[in-house]
């Protein structure tokens, strides 16, 4: 091999693993495989949470009444845009769940959300679902001191039972939301970035509208993925 295709191949090797140094920078999997270190944080277990098998492994199972998890700190602080996805099992329950709620914790207050009630000025991301009989629909939010958006649609509704992946992502313009990487709506939004706060998975953080259901894997990405780039589950 000549000097020049060796320097050409040291070239793209470095750039190889700058570029993989770069997405592992921006981009955070957090595996709900245990109870006791999740995405590098030591949550604190509410209730009696279990463990249970899912399509990529383990899974916290919550029972809809008083399990969930809170973990100290939270993903996607200074994040301008975002994708936030997990792979998750809807069990049934009440109407309303509230299973991911990512905070920003209010300087003044100390406070991560309104005492009581769902709404609140705290910048936040929130997964939600609600349940329909045997069958469910996404509700996914978006808070920040801009602007705010809801993304729900009662008429896209899916079967409970299945694992599904759900999705939700900002571009710097438009909010959207996916099951199955299948998009479900979409619209613009004013967006300012989150400041330092906290994570609760299985109830809203003021421990409103618990989650009866399983989480398996969450990831979080600096950038607005495209729905090939998606966390799938596995068939």
């Amino acid at each position: 091999m000549s000097k020049c295709s060796i320097g050409i191949a040291a070239l793209l090797g470095v750039l190889a693993v700058s570029a993989s140094d770069s997405w592992a920078q921006e981009q955070t999997v957090w595996k709900f495989n245990n109870l006791s270190r999740i995405g590098g944080l030591t949550p604190k277990v509410e209730g009696s949470p279990t463990l249970m098998d899912s399509p990529v492994g383990k899974a916290v199972q919550f029972n809809g009444a008083d399990t969930a998890l809170f973990f100290p700190s939270r993903p996607l602080v200074g994040a301008k845009t975002f994708t936030i996805e997990a792979i998750f099992r809807p069990e049934g329950g009440d109407f309303q769940q509230r299973w991911m709620h990512i905070a920003e914790t209010d300087p003044k207050t100390g406070l991560d959300a309104n005492p009581g009630g769902t709404a609140d000025p705290n910048p936040r991301f929130m997964f939600e679902i609600r349940v329909v009989k045997d069958q469910w629909y996404l509700d996914a939010f978006v808070n920040s001191k801009a602007g705010s958006k809801a993304l729900a649609f009662p008429e896209k509704l899916h079967p409970v039972g299945p694992w599904y992946a759900v999705e939700q992502t900002y571009d710097g313009k438009t909010y959207r939301s996916y099951v199955n990487g299948v998009l479900e709506g979409e619209g613009d939004v004013a967006f300012t970035p989150h400041g330092p706060g906290h994570m609760m998975v299985g109830v809203r953080m003021n421990h409103v509208n618990y989650f009866k259901g399983s989480v398996a894997e969450a990831r979080f990405t600096t950038r607005a993925l495209r729905p090939s780039e998606f966390l799938k589950v596995p068939q």
